[in-house]
């Protein structure tokens, strides 16, 4: 795969999607969809919205974060998913020694190409219409000699060579929470991803092996490894409401239902949606727990919904799981003759709802109050 930056000829540039390599706004009207950015490039990626008619960008400052963290685990454990190599080498420690370096140049990367595409892509928005915002950090594995190591002026400079940062901008409706349409239909297909804590590109094609697996009507995944415990979606964290068991600490403290959702160490991404729902359960007083929950438990589910940036928290009305779920050695997918169901059809989402007021009402007040750790950054 090539990560090199491209700026074609000037054109009129594209009414619905805007693309910015290394701060430099592309002028081709061919930009590719972001699922094709992120299958021919490899590297590190988030991705967020706006929010209120492109008023609020959401929780950047925790996606910036996030797209850091994931380029130095990439670089220190799995550099092949970031430069896109043919093997799974490693790189000597000298190449991300000094990672706050990294940050110091990737970050005002992102800023500058930013500022320079959102006028175009704000001019070019109707009303009703939010931007979805990727950010991708690839390595070009051409650049990968001439360090030593020893940081300095000599680093940066190699960091400056090594990687490159697209930004992709899209147009995005958000879906009317609660309406059928709109509602989660998920499937258990696969095992985890690799490397789970890190949002990388190369699990945008990987996941693709799925899609022959999913049942009809199935709009996402779900994986585990071992046919019991659900770690999470292709693109969202999964949370359940249950009622409480013997195993829930909770009980203990009188409380009938709890939150569940599975933990980093299981093997999940740290989704941004993720650790606000379990900040805001812990803030009001609601049973939350970070553990896989369990499909042998299903009857004790209540409500399930799932969360990521774009569509932020969404009600699931069905749950489907292959007939057998025995792991078979070797196999990375499930069966695909599915019978059992977990329906969520006839209950209303009430706790997922509130869940999801709570978590915008929430952050936009600590926006006014405490603009240090503001949810929104407010574009200029």
């Amino acid at each position: 795969m090539s990560s090199s930056p491209k700026v074609l000829p000037t054109k009129n540039m594209s009414i619905c999607k805007f693309l910015v390599v290394n701060g430099v706004v592309s002028q081709s009207v061919e930009v590719p969809p972001v699922s094709s950015l992120l299958e021919t490039h490899p590297g590190a990626y988030t991705t967020s919205r706006t929010h209120s008619n492109a008023s609020y960008l959401l929780f950047w400052e925790s996606h910036l974060q996030r797209l850091a963290d994931s380029t130095r685990i990439l670089a220190e454990r799995r550099p092949d998913l970031l430069f896109g190599l043919g093997d799974k080498r490693v790189l000597p420690k000298s190449h991300f020694a000094s990672f706050s370096l990294w940050e110091s140049v990737i970050l005002p990367r992102v800023d500058e190409s930013l500022r320079n595409v959102l006028p175009i892509a704000l001019e070019g928005r109707s009303s009703g219409k939010e931007l979805a915002i990727t950010t991708l950090v690839s390595g070009d594995s051409r650049n990968l000699g001439g360090l030593d190591g020893g940081g300095g002026e000599r680093e940066q400079d190699w960091v400056f060579r090594a990687l490159n940062v697209y930004v992709h901008i899209g147009f995005y409706v958000p879906p009317v929470f609660g309406d059928e349409l709109n509602c989660g239909r998920l499937a258990i297909v696969g095992r985890g991803r690799e490397i789970a804590r890190a949002k990388f590109a190369e699990w945008v094609w990987q996941r693709k092996k799925f899609d022959g697996l999913k049942p009809p009507m199935v709009n996402e995944i779900l994986l585990t490894n071992d046919g019991d415990r659900i770690l999470e979606g292709g693109v969202t964290n999964f949370f359940v409401v249950s009622r409480m068991d013997d195993s829930s600490s909770n009980r203990e403290k009188g409380f009938t239902y709890e939150v569940q959702t599975a933990s980093i160490n299981e093997g999940v991404l740290p989704g941004i949606v993720r650790q606000l729902i379990i900040e805001v359960c812990l803030a009001m007083g609601i049973p939350v727990r970070e553990v896989a929950p369990s499909w042998s438990k299903r009857e004790l589910w209540e409500e399930a919904f799932t969360t990521n940036g774009l569509r932020l928290v969404q009600h699931v009305e069905s749950i489907q799981a292959p007939s057998s779920l025995e792991l078979k050695k070797g196999l990375k997918f499930w069966s695909t003759c599915y019978i059992a169901i977990a329906s969520f059809e006839d209950q209303p989402p009430t706790r997922t709802c509130i869940l999801k007021i709570i978590v915008m009402t929430r952050k936009c007040q600590s926006m006014k109050l405490d603009q240090i750790r503001s949810a929104f950054c407010k574009l200029d």
